[in-house]
């Protein structure tokens, strides 16, 4: 059974919670991490990055002097790229990075990267996680508790305030349960959810 205790902000235990074992207690698949991992970040990557060859600059297509009879070795025209303002030869493209994967391995890198870190201890289930006003100092406090520095906050109930404390921490990055990925559960290495994200997280990661 992955049964696990639930926590106030003040770290005063309230209760337990079991959690789905096809969920956050599945066999740790890395082949299914990695690729993951790897879909998203070459699907950031804008693959815009361009260089001008001779087709592109501007310049006479006229040869510069004729082929035969200088002694010069024969040339085509100016545009060429061992003249200065010449094209770039065998320089960067366009280029499309984007890869895919299914449905069920996308989710199965998912359960593999929470499952982990159930069995390390590194997940942390809260009642709750509002707060009053903003303020950087109190979620700061609040992981101090937990002994918790860099971490992932999974909550279903995206609060302003939450959000705007956050952004100003470094090590901490809020996110809504449908936003949760692989490569920021593998960065964080540590999450804290609340009880109501948990249910969202199983049932959207439910076969």
């Amino acid at each position: 059974m992955a049964i696990i205790d639930v926590y106030n902000l003040n770290r005063d235990k309230v209760g337990s919670i079991d959690l789905d074992e096809k969920v956050f207690n599945a066999d740790f698949k890395e082949h299914l991490v990695h690729d993951a991992i790897r879909l998203q970040l070459m699907n950031r990557r804008a693959g815009t990055v361009a260089v001008k060859n001779r087709a592109n600059v501007s310049g006479s297509g006229k040869k510069p002097f004729k082929q035969k009879g200088t002694g010069q070795a024969r040339q085509g025209c100016k545009r060429a790229s061992q003249y200065p303002g010449g094209g770039v030869a065998f320089g960067p493209r366009p280029k499309v990075y984007n890869l895919s994967m299914n449905k069920k391995a996308h989710k199965g890198a998912i359960k593999s990267a929470l499952s982990y870190l159930f069995t390390n201890k590194k997940i942390t289930i809260v009642d709750k996680f509002n707060l009053e006003n903003i303020s950087t100092k109190q979620i700061t406090h609040i992981l101090n508790k937990f002994e918790i520095k860099k971490t992932l906050v999974i909550t279903s109930d995206l609060d302003k305030a939450l959000v705007l404390s956050a952004r100003n921490v470094k090590a901490v990055k809020v996110l809504e349960p449908q936003g949760l990925n692989v490569y920021d559960i593998v960065s964080f290495n540590n999450i804290v959810i609340t009880e109501d994200a948990v249910k969202q997280i199983e049932g959207a990661l439910k076969p």
